[in-house]
This record gives C-alpha cells, sequence and structure tokens, in this order.
C-alpha cells in the first residue's frame, strides 16, 4: 500500500496546468462504442479510472492505442463485438454503467453487472433502466446482472427524468442516438460535462439539440461516423487547486480552465473573502486574507458541486465562526469529516448537514481517504496542518487526480509518496 506524507506548505506559489475532465472523458469513451471507425480523443486524463474504461472497450474488440505524452487516444471499432465484459473491471467504477446505453443502441442487447466506484451513496441506477425501457427494451434483474434486451430497434419517446441525473442523462442519450424517431429527456442533467458529450455525439453525426439546459431532443440516425474531439478542462481538478490556494495562503495560476464551469465555487470563495482574478482561460487566486464563514447547499449543476464539498469543508474547518454544509446529493458523503477531526476539526454532523466550527490550528495525523474528493480534502488539510501528515488509501485520489504530487512539489508543497 502506498501512503502520502505531508508538511506545512504555507504561501506555496506558482502555475498549475488542469487536465482534461474525467467526468467528460469517460462518456466520451463509452460513446466511441457508436463510431463505425476511427475516433481520437484530445487531452486524455490518464487516470486509473480512464484506464479501466479502456481495458472494458478492449474487451469486447475494440482497438485502443494510447499517446502518453501527447494525451490522446486513437480508438477503432471496426472488430467490435457483443459480450458480457469482467465483472473485475466493471467494480472498479461506477463509469462502466455508461457502457450500457451505447451497447444497447448498437446490439439491441447487453449483459453488464451492478457498477462499483466510491462508497459515497446509493446512486441507484432505476433513472437509466427507466430510460431503457421507455425507448422499448426489456430488462430482467437477477443476481447482480441486468440483461437489457431490445427485441426490435429501439423507438424514440419523451422520458422525463425524476431527478436530473447526469449518468442517467449520457446512458439515455447514448441510447436514443441511434432509436428510430425523435427521444426528448425532459428535467435532465445540465452539467458541462454532458454538453461536452453531446458535442462529441454531433461531430460523429449525431443529432441532439439542447444541451445545456432541462430538455435535450435527439433525432435517431441509422449510423454514426468518426471524428476528432478534445476534452473540456477538469473544473473539479480547477476547483480543488482553487481552494488549495486559498487554504495555504497561497498565490496560484489556475491555467486552461472554462471560468463560467465555475461561477459556483469562484463565488463561493469570493463570500468568504478570498481574492479571485478571472480573465480568458485562467484563474488566479490568492488567500491572503483572513477567511469568513458561509454557508454551502450542493445543488445539480450550475449549483454548487457536490464534488466541492469536501475541499470545502477543509478551507471552513480552518476558518474564522461556525460555517454549515447541507449536502443534497449524497446521503453518504460525510466520511472525511471524521478523518478532518482525526487532525482537531471541530465539525458535528447532523443528518445531511455538516456544522463546522473554526479553529486556529490543525495538526498532523494518520488519516485515510475514504473516497476520491475526501481524499484531496485531507490533502488540503495536512498541507496546513502543523506536524506530519500521513494518508493512507491514496489509490482513491489518483483516480481523479493526474500526477497531483508532481503539480503539488511544483508549486511548493512537501508532499512525498512512501509505500507501506
Amino acid at each position: 500500500m502506498e501512503k502520502y506524507l505531508l508538511e506545512k506548505s504555507l504561501n506555496i506559489k506558482g502555475d498549475v496546468f488542469i487536465e482534461g475532465a474525467k467526468n467528460a472523458c469517460l462518456p466520451i469513451l463509452a460513446a466511441s462504442i457508436l463510431s463505425n471507425g476511427n475516433t481520437i480523443i484530445k487531452k486524455v486524463p490518464f487516470l486509473s479510472d480512464i484506464n479501466v474504461m479502456c481495458s472494458l472497450l478492449e474487451e469486447i474488440g475494440i482497438s485502443i492505442i494510447k499517446d502518453l505524452k501527447n494525451k490522446y487516444i486513437q480508438i477503432d471499432t471496426k472488430n467490435i463485438f457483443n459480450k458480457k465484459v469482467s465483472y473485475d473491471l466493471v467494480k472498479q467504477i461506477r463509469a462502466s454503467f455508461l457502457l450500457a446505453g451505447p451497447m444497447l443502441a448498437r446490439f439491441g442487447k447487453v449483459s453488464i453487472q451492478m457498477p462499483g466506484g466510491c462508497a459515497i451513496g446509493v446512486r441507484p441506477i432505476d433513472l437509466h433502466l427507466k430510460g431503457f425501457k421507455a425507448l422499448g427494451a426489456e430488462i430482467l434483474q437477477e443476481h447482480g446482472v441486468i440483461e437489457i434486451n431490445a427485441k426490435n430497434r429501439l423507438i424514440g419517446t419523451e422520458i422525463y427524468l425524476d431527478f436530473p441525473s447526469v449518468g442517467a442523462t449520457e446512458n439515455i442519450i447514448m441510447a436514443s442516438v441511434l432509436a428510430k424517431g425523435t427521444t426528448v429527456i425532459s428535467n435532465c442533467a445540465t452539467e458541462p460535462e454532458i454538453v461536452d458529450l453531446i458535442e462529441f455525439l454531433n461531430k460523429m453525426g449525431a443529432k441532439i439539440e439542447g444541451g445545456g439546459t432541462e430538455t435535450i431532443k435527439i433525432k435517431g440516425v441509422d449510423s454514426l461516423n468518426n471524428c476528432e474531439h478534445t476534452i473540456i478542462p477538469d473544473r473539479i481538478e480547477a476547483g480543488t487547486f482553487l481552494v488549495l490556494g486559498a487554504a495555504t495562503k497561497g498565490e496560484l495560476n489556475i491555467l486552461d480552465v472554462n471560468c463560467e464551469h465555475l461561477k459556483a465555487v469562484t463565488s463561493k470563495l469570493r463570500e468568504i473573502n478570498v481574492d479571485i482574478e478571472e480573465k480568458d482561460n485562467k484563474i488566479f487566486v490568492s488567500g491572503k486574507n483572513i477567511f469568513k464563514n458561509v454557508d454551502i447547499k450542493t445543488m445539480p449543476y450550475p449549483g454548487f458541486p457536490t464534488d466541492m464539498q469536501p475541499q470545502f469543508m477543509s478551507l471552513m474547518a480552518i476558518g474564522n465562526g461556525t460555517s454549515i454544509i447541507n449536502e443534497t446529493i449524497f446521503e453518504n458523503r460525510f466520511m472525511h469529516a471524521s478523518e478532518l477531526g482525526l487532525m482537531g476539526a471541530n465539525i458535528k454532523i447532523e443528518g445531511s448537514s455538516a456544522i463546522i466550527n473554526g479553529v486556529e490550528k490543525i495538526t498532523g495525523a494518520k488519516v485515510k481517504a475514504t473516497d476520491l474528493r475526501a481524499g484531496a480534502a485531507l490533502i488540503i488539510a495536512g498541507l496546513c496542518a502543523e506536524g506530519i501528515s500521513e494518508i493512507s488509501d491514496i489509490y482513491h485520489i489518483e483516480r481523479g487526480y493526474y500526477n497531483i504530487e508532481e503539480k503539488l512539489k511544483k508549486i511548493g508543497a512537501k508532499i512525498r509518496k512512501i509505500k507501506e
């Protein structure tokens, strides 16, 4: 097992270049199943989740050529075939279920196991299945395996999502692009990653309108072709470094970002007295001021992202006054609170709310990354704490932050990886 050792690292400075968005790249890789030839995906973050998705695609006969230096993947689907992929791979990432929509669209049937991923909540797939059923598919679920079968071509229809689920929106879009007729999805998610997926599909010849709105219209086509596509910047990685810069009283230039995608995060940082300057594809953050308390409620985009909640908890823990976080997306996303408590943070959990009373200092401790974003929160806390912090289960962190150790070292953070 590998661990991170961190020491207090205030006044960090420098440039941070943001990777392509993992949460955009994963559905786009799944959507490549729908192509009839070669597809090139650029600005790929070669994280463990991405590599697992590539292995899943290779299991169904897709040729994957990776260029790690230039950060692109070339995909060839000419030898694709339909089979149930390995559970050893499926259980590693939640995004494995995104194979269901494009496989169903391309082959008319798919057999897939229940997905894995971070244990931050139930995250049911019922909305995905509801969409497939509305399109005409029959669904049989037993012993952890889901059999989805469209005896004839899927038929376009109107689908209302009870909750604007990102994954369900993506899967239903991918299932619908080759359906007969028109599909309209209402109350769908509006995240930038969905807009990126739609742009990719449209480049291949899909006819999709309404990306970024709550109603998406898909006119089915007979086939999709080749294309090249560049992944959008990772707004959660960018947000994490913005919070890290503020917490360590540093000065960072966050480069290669889309400022519009980060409005909810930058607005909250300004609210707690952090200096933020935005220009073109760059954000400058300075944490020299005294932090104020703030209240946060996680919401679907364009609201405050649940994936930034743990990082803000670390920031609030060393701020002034009492802050409250209300988590509305996942029911089990406060596991990092007890780990921060080991470092001296004063956090009380009441149902779906966390009450954070700022303290003058936190101290290094042995803590565990319980999930991806919780691990990011512990890195932020470790760089602000007195003494040495030791973070275990760092594989969670490396699922979502490419080359994180080297990036931190370049801006002056004291961090190193050790083997147990």
